[in-house]
Order: structure tokens, then sequence, then C-alpha cells
């Protein structure tokens, strides 16, 4: 059983992500004093006298922009209360009402949901400032101020008042972070994933500004997709709101099981994609390389082994990498991402038996002895796999500094080559053991 959605709506700027970020418990949506910041849904678990629920936050609602934008976020906000059992309506209580709260009250009756009206900014508390907010005809208004945490867990009763006891999940799902830099289709890939339309996706670089996690079953197996803001060169990111985006992109990275660098085929892989992935092998996660726009290359029959040799040369310090090139526009080989998802979360959890890679490990030192230093060799005692995902592997040794980088390799690529690791880094590690 799903835990209960909880939709936070209203026009913009009206403190909405505040709350999100007071109930979440840490800063999740990027708060700034400017309307229009927040623009996708955002989720996180939270949980309220015992009872556990998910809250989404959403851009604010222009019921009459017909901006492109706008109308984009709108979609989105009608989606978050689609699929919301309870939707907190926040308003401004320092400005009043406006002529947009009204036709977003309207909108909201309409969705037959429970709808609970927050009054928002109301530092001192008097009849005065919420009174007219009764003339919405949504009840009793909730007056609280975000800012400084007053109020909140009124608002938070009424909401668990709308559900049961909620046991939460355990959640089984395969964690996919989709990065790469603004433009290279990340948002159109999800989208095809997930199989409706889940991301904003416009002609307009950086549309998406914050990781979006949504949940979806593939062949009976659990996902969670992770979207996320397009990563620029830190000399280009000069607004906060982006600063505060790539470094969200960075989180989702770290908490994934596996990454998909998306890349603009028309461009190549460029330094910023290199960078990226780089972070991504440093974080020691499995990934693919979608080479996205494949449908605008002109193809002959040794287009695909040039891009893979090119791949190759750049991507020298993970050469394990695995690529799949599509067209996320027209769905072509879009179904193969999956597959190859599934692919290298496995072999970032492959674990070899203690025996098997003791003598792998052994017979390769034996017949291939490390080069002596200041007239010591390195001795291997004996090795051992402690963890996976990504796979680590100790090396029980006489002195941790006589294992040279380039042996250290030579190992790692024997260890390839007995069991399939592609697509996943794998870490050697050395411990000392006296001989004794």
């Amino acid at each position: 059983m799903a835990n209960p959605l909880v939709a936070i709506v209203g026009r913009p700027n009206v403190g909405k992500s505040t709350f999100f970020n007071k109930v979440a418990g840490r800063k999740i949506s990027i708060t700034e004093d400017r309307p229009g910041v927040t623009r996708d849904r955002l989720y996180v678990d939270a949980e309220w006298r015992g009872k556990i629920f998910t809250i989404v936050d959403t851009g604010g609602i222009e019921m009459r922009s017909e901006d492109v934008m706008w109308r984009e976020i709108r979609k989105q906000a009608e989606t978050a209360i689609d699929t919301a059992q309870v939707i907190l309506f926040f308003v401004d209580g320092s400005e009043g009402l406006t002529a947009s709260d009204y036709e977003i009250a309207d909108m909201l009756r309409r969705s037959k949901k429970p709808v609970i009206l927050v009054v928002n900014k109301v530092d001192e508390y008097s009849e005065d400032k919420v009174f007219e907010f009764y003339s919405l005809g949504l009840g009793e208004p909730y007056p609280i101020s975000a800012e400084h945490s007053t109020g909140i867990g009124d608002v938070l009763d009424e909401v668990v008042g709308w559900f049961g006891k909620v046991v939460a999940e355990e959640d089984d799902s395969v964690k996919i972070a989709v990065v790469g830099k603004p433009n290279a289709g990340k948002s159109s890939l999800v989208n095809k994933l997930l199989g409706f339309e889940r991301s904003i996706v416009t002609d307009i670089a950086g549309t998406t500004r914050d990781a979006i996690d949504t949940r979806f079953t593939y062949n009976d197996k659990n996902y969670t997709i992770i979207d996320t803001a397009g990563i620029r060169k830190k000399s280009k990111v000069e607004d906060d709101v982006e600063y505060y985006s790539v470094m969200r992109a960075f989180d989702a990275v770290r908490r994934a099981d596996v990454c998909l660098l998306v890349v603009d085929s028309t461009e190549g892989l460029t330094e910023q994609d290199t960078k990226i992935i780089g972070y991504v092998h440093e974080q020691g996660k499995p990934s693919v390389i979608v080479m996205n726009k494949w449908d605008l290359i002109e193809k002959d029959t040794d287009t695909v082994n040039k891009f893979e040799e090119k791949l190759g040369e750049d991507l020298k310090f993970m050469d394990y990498f695995k690529s799949v090139y599509i067209s996320a526009k027209t769905g072509r080989r879009t179904e193969k991402v999956m597959s190859l998802i599934d692919e290298v979360y496995e072999h970032s959890r492959f674990r070899v038996s203690t025996g098997v890679l003791n003598d792998l490990i052994l017979d390769t030192v034996r017949a291939n002895e490390p080069p002596s230093y200041n007239g010591r060799r390195l001795k291997v005692y004996y090795a051992s796999q402690v963890s996976v995902a990504p796979p680590v592997f100790v090396l029980f040794v006489n002195s941790t500094e006589l294992l040279h980088f380039s042996y250290e390799r030579f190992l790692e690529n024997t260890l390839r080559k007995n069991f399939d690791f592609s697509g996943t880094p794998i870490k050697i590690i050395t411990r000392e053991k006296s001989e004794k």
C-alpha cells in the first residue's frame, strides 16, 4: 500500500516551498523571494504523529497566463492534484485575497478532494487577517507562518486526520539518476521510460531545476527515476537557483543505484559530460552512457564504431563503460536503456566467492610478479571481496606502499576479464599483514 500523497498548491510566492522544507526537515525545495522558482513537482516522505505520508511541492499556479512555462507548470500542478489524497491550498495572509486565489479555489473544488486552506505569512494572528479567506468557500482557514514555524502542527493534525494509520513501504526500488548537460534530452528520456509526461519538456534549456523522484514498475520490478537539472560548467552557473540545482543533481547521483549520463550525440561527448561521468565514477556508481538524438546523426555502417572509439578515448579512466544509442524523441531503442540499467545494476552487486577470488589473484601474482622497489617486492597473502555496489576487493599484503598503480590496474583488468563487471567501477584496497 502506497503512502498517502499530500499536494501543496497555490499561486507563486505564497510560501509553499518554505512549508515543504520545514515538514521535510531539510532544505529540498529551492526557496527564493521571486515567483516561479519551483517549476516541477518535488516529493519527500514525512511523518506526523506516527503516520507516514508523501508530500509533494508544486510550481505556483498562474491561471490566466498563457506563457508556455506557466502553462506547463499549471499542467504539472494539475497532475499532482489528480494523484493526491489531500490538498493543501496556500494563500498569502500578508497580501490578502486575489482573483487568482478564487480561480484556483474553483479548480480545487472540482477535484472533489479534501482541501485544507492554509493562510501563510501570518506572523501575528488576528481574526481580521484570516476572516476574508472564508469567502473562498473551502472551510476554516489555518493561519500559519511557515518561515517562523508557527501553526504548522495544526495543519499537519488536519492532514493526517484525513487518512488512516499508514505503514511505510520498504523502498525496494532501483534508483536511477538521469544526469547530463542542459538540453541533452534527459526529461524526454524520462517521459519515454515512464510512459507519461512527468517532467516539463520544452525547448528552453534548464527547464528541470530540481531532482524529481518518480516510482514506476517495469517487467514486475520496482524503480525510482530521479530526473535532475542540467549540469553546466561552474563558470556558467551565475544564478543562485541554478547553483543549488547543480548541487541537487550531484546529490541525486549519490542517492542513485544506477546513473544514466544523457549526451547530445550531435555535440558528442564534451568536456563537461566527461566531468559529470567522472563524478559518477568517483562515487562508485554503475552507469550507462546514453547517446541521445541519434536520429539527427548521418549514419553509415561504421558510424557506431567511430562513436564507440571516440568514447573509449575520452573515457580512458573508465574503460568499463556501457553505451546505447537512442532517440528519446522518437522512442527508438529506448527499451534497451531499461535492460542496460538492470545489467549494470546486477554487475555492481555481483559477489565473487572467496575461494575463487583467491585462486585467481594468487595465480595471477605468481604468473606475473609485481616489480620490486628498493629490493622489496609486493607479496599478496590473500584476497577478499568485502562489499558490493560497487564491488570492493581487499588484498592483504606485506606492504601497501609496494602496490604500484600500474600493477593495481593490471589486477583490476584481470578481475574484469574473469568476471563481468562492465558498466560498474570496482575498487581494490590493500591492508598490511605481517609475514608471520
